[in-house]
């Protein structure tokens, strides 16, 4: 049997493809990695001691819905980036249909899925979902746009 948590690509790994740094690189890796079916599962291990805990709720921790998009945004552009898509980056255009189901607390792991409808060399759109203990967290459509990394 396969193990489902098994890193696919790591910190490391991830820091070389998306040009976010801490505190705002929200991917910790990769769990899972289907090019052919257009799927990838990132991972977030929400620590008490994450910057945005002092200001958002600090007497009662709450991660931001958006941090919650922006990371199924990044772990999207890391499947655009590994279907190819190396000298480009994926500029956050659209998000649709976005619902939050639950809150994620500190101790929360998130997995991060996401699955490309739509990847052409101009843009393209993800469904992604959250899940905490394979309870849907948010879920979410987001359309990006293809650009050049020199032109950023």
């Amino acid at each position: 049997m396969e193990d489902k948590y098994k890193t696919v690509l790591d910190h490391k790994q991830i820091a070389a493809i998306l040009p976010h740094r801490y505190p705002f690189l929200l991917v910790d890796r990769v769990i899972f990695l289907d090019l052919d079916a257009n799927e990838i599962v990132g991972q977030k291990n929400v620590t008490v001691n994450e910057q945005f805990f002092q200001g958002h709720f600090p007497e009662a921790p709450v991660m931001p819905g958006v941090l919650l998009l922006e990371a199924l945004a990044q772990t999207g552009g890391i499947l655009v980036h590994q279907k190819g898509f190396v000298k480009q980056i994926a500029l956050l255009m659209n998000i649709s249909n976005a619902k939050f189901r639950r809150p994620v607390f500190p101790g929360d792991i998130l997995h991060l899925h996401a699955l490309g409808t739509h990847i052409s060399s101009k843009g393209g759109r993800i469904k992604a979902k959250a899940l905490v203990a394979d309870k849907l967290a948010v879920e979410a459509e987001i359309s990006f746009v293809l650009v050049e990394k020199n032109q950023i």
